[in-house]
């Protein structure tokens, strides 16, 4: 068998140096090769919408949303199953050791890390946070304006149409679970729908963005006036959405 010469090997060993470095250098800097082929960044949280686990105060009277959600469904479900998560939340923190003045926000974005009670708590916290917020006295012909609204009737057609599409997605929610209006991480607006607590900031599931709007379609958030009318529910429940809100979500980010 022919020796390879010397200058050869003494090239080889070198480029297999170099290779080596620079595979150790892409493993240890935060931008690099590995990040690069892993696909889009995850898009930045407007630092204005940090959610803490402490349930903020209401921001209506537990009547303000009357003909639309009633003042004992509105109490029993932000005294009982909202404040239910927020203390689990605070519960699984202290098990799984996060670091005081974590957001829930950061908690939702690497969830696969943490235990299923933490899954369910910090997204149940999240989301009852923002729904809250989302929400206002009944308007009449209620609809957003500005460039929430030509940005939904630049992705969606009109905003009938996205009314249709987001309806839809809470309507036909299989079980509990939410309905999202939400940017992902190329800027677009989407809809879609989540199980149970879930939400599109955590890096898990099949939807992933920053949450503009939210829908509870848990039967807790309706039951005691619609039965199992869900659809009457959501029909009713657009006359209350607080599009000011929205909008500042959207121009955030």
């Amino acid at each position: 068998m022919q020796q390879q010469p010397h200058n050869g090997r003494r090239k080889f060993i070198a480029n297999t140096i170099k290779g080596t470095a620079a595979v150790t250098i892409a493993m240890a800097g935060g931008s690099s090769l590995l990040e690069s082929c892993a696909g889009p960044k995850t898009m930045m949280i407007p630092a204005s919408f940090n959610t803490s686990f402490d349930q903020q105060l209401l921001p209506y009277t537990y009547n303000a949303l009357e003909n639309v959600i009633d003042a004992q469904t509105m109490e029993i479900h932000y005294s009982k199953h909202a404040a239910a998560y927020s203390k689990a939340l605070k519960e699984a923190a202290v098990a799984e050791a996060v670091a005081a003045g974590t957001t829930v926000e950061t908690i939702l974005g690497k969830i696969n890390s943490f235990s299923v009670k933490m899954r369910n708590n910090a997204g149940g916290h999240y989301n009852h946070e923002m729904f809250w917020q989302s929400m206002k006295s009944k308007t009449p012909d209620n609809k957003p304006a500005g460039t929430l609204l030509t940005g939904i009737e630049k992705s969606f057609g009109s905003f009938a149409a996205f009314k249709t599409q987001f309806t839809d997605a809470g309507k036909n929610r299989f079980g509990s679970g939410w309905a999202w209006l939400y940017i992902d991480n190329t800027k677009a607006l989407k809809i879609g729908s989540t199980p149970n607590q879930d939400n599109p900031l955590m890096n898990v599931g099949d939807i992933k963005g920053f949450p503009l709007l939210g829908l509870d379609v848990w039967e807790h958030a309706y039951y005691l006036k619609y039965q199992n009318k869900r659809a009457d529910y959501i029909e009713n429940w657009w006359n209350v959405v607080n599009w000011d809100y929205v909008q500042k979500r959207f121009s955030a980010v």
